[in-house]
């Protein structure tokens, strides 16, 4: 059996977005319930040479909705460094990249699958064909995302288990 290139892109994000937003919302109950300030957690890092909770989000949306604007435009740049959410705002972003990555159908990423793209870095500009962006830059950034986003929470003591990351596993 082989997958399609919706599959591996589309599939793969909505399920890890499903499981960053249900430990989001945790993560929202586990601060109400033992009084910590949410805002604390948007800036937490697990340390102090890594970018902070808040980036995680961002990056989490940025690799998975951004990634399919950015295939499909043939145009990918870094998401924006600065501080502009709080964690209801984060909670808010994750709601609207499982929205926009569910706007993507089969059809509109098979159109641009075999297509090529640029990651652009300030002046730098490193070209990718569609497939090779999502399995060796958009996919393996959007995991090490979601995981630090897990494990800051688990840091700073939210409950968590290895299911509250897999998520809804496809079975069969």
């Amino acid at each position: 059996m082989s997958i399609s290139f919706y599959d591996a892109s589309v599939g793969t994000y909505t399920r890890l977005l499903d499981s960053v937003a249900a430990i989001l919302d945790k993560g929202a109950a586990f601060a109400s319930d033992t009084g910590l300030d949410p805002q604390n957690i948007v800036e937490t890092r697990l340390r102090e040479d890594m970018m902070p909770f808040h980036f995680q989000i961002v990056s989490v949306c940025h690799h998975s909705w951004g990634a399919l604007q950015g295939m499909r435009d043939g145009r990918f740049s870094t998401p924006s460094f600065d501080l502009d959410k709080d964690y209801s705002g984060l909670q808010a972003l994750i709601g609207e990249a499982q929205a926009g990555v569910a706007s993507f159908s089969e059809a509109d990423v098979a159109g641009f699958a075999e297509k090529s793209m640029v990651f652009a870095v300030g002046e730098r500009e490193l070209p990718f064909t569609n497939e090779n962006f999502l399995l060796s830059f958009s996919l393996p950034n959007f995991y090490f995302h979601a995981t630090t986003t897990y494990d800051i929470l688990r840091m700073l003591g939210l409950p968590l288990s290895k299911i509250d990351f897999l998520g809804r596993m496809q079975v069969g």
